[in-house]
């Protein structure tokens, strides 16, 4: 899928919840072929860890979840 976004553009998030709709940020990442990109600190989720030797707490993490590519409007 051909995309018209790239990481390190700004972008706006133009349709979803109303908690994400209208925000900007920056495209962390880019995922062609599920047509989906991360934008930085605008969609977050809480994800349950386990106890590791990376996270030796476990716990509860925030995460930037995708958003699909056709809900975003390149900036500039």
């Amino acid at each position: 899928m051909k995309t018209h976004v790239k990481k390190g553009d700004q972008v706006e998030i133009t349709t979803g919840s109303v908690a994400i709709k209208g925000k900007r940020g920056i495209v962390l990442a880019v995922n062609a072929k599920k047509g989906t990109v991360i934008v930085g600190d605008t969609r977050q989720v809480t994800k349950a860890t386990r106890k590791s030797e990376a996270n030796p707490d476990g716990g509860l993490l925030l995460q930037d979840a995708p958003v699909h590519i056709s809900n975003v409007k390149k900036l500039g």
